[in-house]
């Protein structure tokens, strides 16, 4: 991080956080804490996943940036207890839904039943209706029932026969799944996946981690014990808050020169999108927020490239097994190669 050095009641135009001269009218610069209530929220989670902070900080800044997030890893690794921490860790609506080959879309979003006495039809809501989705083993199911998500996630509603219905506030879809060759498993296909806003790993835990795990469990599993520490006004307003962190002109520069480099990539038949810049802007704003600040930094983007932007783009010629770990390399290329606002 870098160090900024700034004081109350400097003058922008004579100091921006980058050191790039500005004309734009004198204001004063607002100074920001870590809100409190993110610090409680991150400790909560990390007593369950224990030794994963950086996880942990991901997945609370997609949420307030109103986005979505793909865990993806291999089996028992935590992908799971992670989302059930978070849901629990918030006073709110919360489905675990568990994916599986034969489920429908109507499993999701729900469907019309026939009622004899009343000869008319009535809409049983499915649980999409609810504020935390997790969405357990995702690529279990086939991708036509991946689809019913798509609307949802992208627009906050959905629509069932002619008829549209708005989701409830915050509506976030923590989605886990094993890796692609693991048997049994589908490709998302790649309009689901731009749907999510970051696609995170947790990996293995390191030797003195993985000892605390096995005391920690000794007496049940810890994430049955956990109390609610944030409610839904509280994920609200800091949603609120979030939009409202300010973002340099020089950043927006940044983040373009990085997309359209993806977009002229050798290895790359499809660069990132413009949804996908725009996704990248909100994630910066949003753990620039959370790391206390009211402005967004170079680090914050540097940062965020692989997770927002590596299940964005398609590389030439290799099987979807080996998209991954190219993938994010590419991503490590453009962004070393891309100017940094200084």
């Amino acid at each position: 991080m870098l160090g900024l050095g700034f004081r109350l009641g400097d003058n922008i135009a004579e100091q921006s956080p980058f050191g790039i001269q500005d004309d734009r009218k004198a204001i004063t610069v607002a100074s920001t804490q870590r809100d409190p209530r993110i610090a409680t929220l991150e400790q909560n989670i990390s007593s369950v996943l224990l030794g994963k902070p950086e996880p942990v900080r991901l997945v609370i800044a997609s949420l307030l940036a109103g986005g979505h997030v793909l865990i993806e890893d291999a089996p028992g690794v935590g992908k799971t207890s992670l989302a059930k921490a978070l849901a629990r860790s918030l006073s709110c609506g919360c489905v675990r839904l568990q994916f599986t080959p034969d489920m429908l879309p109507s499993d999701i979003l729900g469907s019309s039943i026939y009622l004899p006495n009343l000869g008319e039809f009535e809409f049983r809501k499915g649980p999409i209706f609810t504020n935390i989705l997790l969405a357990d083993e995702i690529n279990r199911t086939t991708p036509r029932t991946q689809s019913a998500l798509l609307e949802a996630m992208n627009e906050g509603q959905v629509s069932i026969e002619g008829r549209t219905y708005e989701l409830d506030q915050p509506f976030f879809v923590l989605a886990t799944q094993n890796p692609f060759e693991s048997e049994g498993t589908y490709p998302l296909p790649e309009n689901q996946l731009d749907r999510f806003m970051m696609r995170i790993e947790i990996g293995y835990p390191e030797r003195d981690v993985e000892r605390r795990v096995l005391s920690s469990h000794r007496q049940g599993e810890p994430v049955d014990a956990l109390q609610s520490v944030m409610s839904v006004a509280d994920v609200r307003e800091l949603q609120a808050a979030v939009r409202d962190v300010r973002v340099d002109d020089s950043l927006n520069d940044y983040i373009l020169d990085i997309v359209d480099h993806s977009r002229h990539h050798d290895e790359l038949t499809m660069g990132v999108s413009t949804r996908g810049a725009l996704t990248l802007y909100r994630a910066a704003q949003s753990v620039a927020f959370v790391d206390g600040r009211d402005y967004v930094i170079p680090d914050d983007i540097k940062q965020l490239c692989v997770p927002v932007l590596a299940h964005r783009v398609i590389v030439r010629g290799l099987i979807r097994e080996g998209q991954r770990a190219r993938s994010e390399q590419i991503i490590e290329q453009i962004v070393e190669q891309a100017v940094v606002p200084r």
